[in-house]
C-alpha cells in the first residue's frame, strides 16, 4: 500500500512540460528524445535524459495477445477473457525500449534548467523531443506516465490511418489484413536472411498460422 501510495504522489506530481510536436509514426518506428528534470533539494536539480524507441505499431487481436509473453499472470487472465468474448477485435501493440543517457546533477533551481532544455530543444528542432518534470525518487515512474499519454494520443490517428488503408479487415479466419501484410513482410526478410526465420515462427504461431504456412516456411530452408 505505502509503494502504491508513493507511485501515486509521483504521477500526481509529474509535469509533462513539452509535449512531443507530433504522435508516434502509423507505419515506422519513433525516437522520443526526453529529458526528466527532478528537484534534488534547493536549488539542486538533476537531469537525465535519453532516447525512448518506439516500434512500428502493430496490429492484434484479443487472440493473438494471448499468445505474447511479458504479461502478468492477471493481465494474461483479462486478455484471456476478452479474447474468448471479443476474439476478432482490432487494436494496436506497441513495444518500447528506454534507452538512458545520462545523468547530471546541476546547481541551479528547477525552472531555470526546464528554461534551458526549452531553449536547447527549440535550436535542435526535433518534433519528438520532449520536457518532463518528475519526482526524484521515482522518475521512470514519471517517464512512463509520458509514454503512456503519447500512446493514447497517438492511437487514435495510426487506428485512422489503418483502417483507412484497409489493414483492419479481417479474413475468413479472424486475421488482420495489416497481420498478414507483415507476415509477408517477414517471409520477405527471412527469403533474404535466414536468421530471421525464429521471428516469422514467433509471429505465425501468434496468429494460430503456421500450419497454413508451413510449406512455404520449410521452403525456406530448401533453398539455401
Amino acid at each position: 500500500m505505502e509503494t502504491d501510495d508513493r507511485i501515486k504522489n509521483a504521477l500526481e506530481h509529474t509535469e509533462l512540460i513539452r509535449a512531443p510536436q507530433q504522435t508516434l509514426a502509423t507505419f515506422g518506428s519513433s525516437v522520443v528524445d526526453y529529458y526528466v528534470v527532478t528537484e534534488l533539494v534547493g536549488n539542486i536539480s538533476v537531469v537525465r535524459d535519453g532516447k525512448v524507441f518506439a516500434e512500428k505499431p502493430k496490429i492484434v487481436t484479443p487472440a493473438y495477445l494471448v499468445n505474447v509473453e511479458g504479461f502478468s499472470e492477471q493481465a494474461r487472465r483479462y486478455i484471456a477473457m476478452m479474447a474468448r468474448e471479443h476474439p476478432h477485435d482490432s487494436g494496436i501493440f506497441y513495444r518500447y525500449k528506454n534507452e538512458p543517457k545520462g545523468m547530471n546533477v546541476v546547481s541551479e533551481p528547477i525552472m531555470q534548467v526546464i528554461s534551458k532544455l526549452k531553449s536547447q530543444i527549440e535550436e535542435e528542432h526535433n518534433p519528438l523531443s520532449t520536457i518532463i518534470r518528475g519526482v526524484e525518487e521515482l522518475w521512470d515512474v514519471s517517464l512512463l506516465m509520458f509514454i503512456y499519454e503519447l500512446t493514447t494520443k497517438s492511437v487514435r490517428t495510426n487506428l485512422a490511418e489503418f483502417n483507412r488503408r484497409g489493414f483492419l479487415d479481417m479474413d475468413a479466419g479472424g486475421v488482420p489484413q495489416g497481420a498478414r501484410d507483415y507476415i509477408e513482410e517477414l517471409f520477405e526478410q527471412a527469403s533474404r536472411d535466414v536468421s530471421r526465420a525464429p521471428e516469422l515462427v514467433v509471429e505465425l504461431n501468434r496468429w494460430g498460422l503456421f500450419p497454413e504456412y508451413q510449406d512455404r516456411f520449410f521452403a525456406l530452408f530448401r533453398r539455401k
